[in-house]
């Protein structure tokens, strides 16, 4: 069979041409404008001939402060970063996004999707910062949608009763370590797994393909 007549992906036909991507962002506050970008992780997802979602590879970038970046002292406590540590080997943004976003280029195409679709638990939050960063950087080659986003907070609370990622991850039977949370690459696989056992579990109970549309009676 040549590559022209080959089926396409089965994640092609999942979320409307779309690659799901998890990301994961650690941040000295809550602004992305003024406040520095530390930590980058993305977790590319793929998809069997079955129609199962799965993770595949994570990606992660430690992030230099950009000139003239806000350090939110309480912000650094919680994660734990230092971001003048130099065992972290932190590069500037426009170099950590370009290491984040080029397998994620190539992923949307090997999976026959026209772009990236941002996952996350409050995607908006990472979705701010990473497109902060990339304007700053000027990095025109964003390969994620501009304004759409798929969120696990939003989802969990649906499937599970429960908003906050440890515990919607252990309701979903997702082993969830405090310890180890506050990682970007951590945090993105368990949110790569709550989603993926999110989708799953909907096409286990029929929910995916939706049945065909009665017609309207004459």
């Amino acid at each position: 069979m040549t590559d022209e007549s080959k089926p396409p992906h089965p994640m092609s036909r999942r979320f409307r041409g779309f690659l799901p991507v998890v990301v994961d962002v650690e941040t000295a506050g809550f602004n992305p404008e003024r406040d520095a970008l530390l930590e980058v992780a993305a977790v590319i997802l793929t998809m069997d001939e079955d129609g199962w979602l799965t993770r595949a590879e994570t990606h992660v970038q430690q992030i230099d402060p950009f000139e003239g970046a806000n350090l939110e002292q309480s912000a650094l406590d919680f994660t734990g970063i230092d971001p003048w540590n130099p065992e972290r080997e932190a590069v500037p943004e426009r170099e950590g996004l370009s290491e984040i976003f080029g397998p994620i280029r190539k992923a949307v195409k090997a999976h026959d999707c026209k772009r990236a679709v941002l996952v996350g638990h409050n995607a908006t939050f990472d979705h701010n910062f990473i497109f902060a960063a990339a304007l700053r950087a000027d990095i025109r080659r964003n390969p994620f949608h501009p304004f759409s986003t798929f969120d696990t907070a939003t989802l969990a609370g649906l499937a599970y009763g429960h908003t906050v990622l440890a515990q919607a991850c252990k309701l979903a039977g997702i082993p969830f370590s405090n310890k180890e949370a506050h990682s970007a690459a951590y945090d993105a696989e368990k949110t790569a797994d709550l989603f993926c056992g999110i989708v799953n579990r909907w096409r286990e109970l029929g929910g995916f393909p939706p049945p065909p549309v009665p017609a309207d009676p004459e």
